[in-house]
């Protein structure tokens, strides 16, 4: 498979090995998953997460089910256990569909079919997060243009670089591409509550490549929009609808606000497997993921002995909701920064960059 990163690839024995994102940054594992029932429990309990990698794994557990089983009846119907394992990330669906279209019209060799369809898809994510990053950075250097400056500040929330997308990501890969340009950038990383992916996953992401960021308290942003400390907000997403309205981790929605009263520009990074051209009107439509309390009244971390320790941080009894999600209405958002280019976020366009 392509790319200079991976948070998975094939193994020796044709079996999916996969860092642990939910050992990082203190600990890093992998797992391997050697059966669709595997990668479903990868999928579920966020062992990967991220909209690109969430749905290689769901191409690459259709695979696994072929690996296991070879008649239909068992690769569909693990299909679409895999592809229901997550609500809100479309391109899980969106990948175990071209795989069983591809199975179901494979007149060959069933398991060969399947490694070649999954790895294609993890390929084309690799190719697709390279075009984000030029799209994306042209952007920031078009800003820097136009305030006369010679550096840029980037906001960003939760994490959409390569653990979540193959090689450079969608939200993050514009930031990489500044690296290797030589753009002087600075990066604010939101904390991202309640499972910390920004203050564990992207911190440590931009720590690998030595770009130089900020860990903010999710609260904020808002503050450092207003005294202009913020050139721009870049997020990711797990499903953009025809209209442009915009699913991604719970909180982005308040940083669009924040934005948009400032008048900062915010762009959401997307390859085209996360638009949803079935849901004509997101904030209604798109579903969005309850997940456990528990993540909410237990933090993770290093304790005082420098051992990895959870602990409760509300009260025993004290009760937690977690939606995993919020929509950010079209009309927050700049522009969707794609493969193809960048689009306005309103069902025309959408439509005549992609289904033209």
């Amino acid at each position: 498979m392509n790319g200079k990163y991976r948070a998975l690839w094939l193994n020796e024995d044709g079996y999916v090995e996969v860092i642990d994102q939910t050992k990082l940054p203190f600990e890093e594992e992998t797992v391997i998953l050697k059966s669709a029932d595997d990668a479903i429990v990868a999928i579920k309990d966020m062992i990967v997460r991220g909209a690109g990698v969430i749905g290689n794994i769901g191409a690459l557990g259709v695979y696994l089910a072929v690996k296991e089983n070879s008649d239909l009846k068992y690769i569909i119907k693990k299909s679409k256990e895999i592809r229901e394992s997550r609500p809100t990330a479309v391109n899980l669906m969106w990948a175990v569909d071209i795989m069983l279209e591809t199975l179901l019209n494979c007149e060959g060799d069933l398991l060969e079919t399947a490694k070649k369809e999954a790895i294609k898809i993890c390929d084309e994510d690799s190719e697709r997060s390279s075009q984000i990053a030029k799209y994306g950075c042209d952007i920031f250097e078009q800003i820097m243009k136009e305030k006369g400056k010679k550096s840029i500040n980037v906001l960003t929330h939760c994490n959409a670089g390569w653990l979540a997308i193959v090689d450079d990501g969608s939200a993050l890969a514009p930031i990489y591409e500044a690296k290797r340009r030589g753009v002087d950038i600075h990066v604010y990383v939101d904390e991202t509550r309640p499972r910390n992916q920004g203050a564990n996953l992207t911190s440590w992401e931009l720590g690998q490549d030595e770009i130089n960021h900020t860990i903010i308290p999710d609260n904020t942003g808002g503050y450092l929009m207003q005294q202009g400390l913020v050139d721009v907000c870049i997020v990711g997403a797990d499903r953009v609808s025809a209209n442009g309205d915009v699913a991604n981790k719970i909180g982005t929605y308040l940083k669009a606000l924040a934005a948009n009263d400032n008048n900062i520009p915010f762009y959401v990074a997307i390859p085209e497997g996360t638009l949803d051209f079935e849901i004509k009107d997101g904030v209604k439509d798109i579903p969005i993921e309850t997940r456990s309390e528990d993540e909410v009244k237990y933090i993770r971390g290093l304790n005082k002995e420098g051992k990895v320790d959870e602990l409760l941080i509300t009260p025993k009894g004290a009760k937690a909701v977690n939606y995993g999600f919020d929509i950010t209405p079209a009309r927050l958002v700049t522009g969707l920064i794609t493969e193809k280019g960048v689009c306005k976020t309103n069902e025309e366009d959408i439509y005549k960059m992609f289904r033209a």
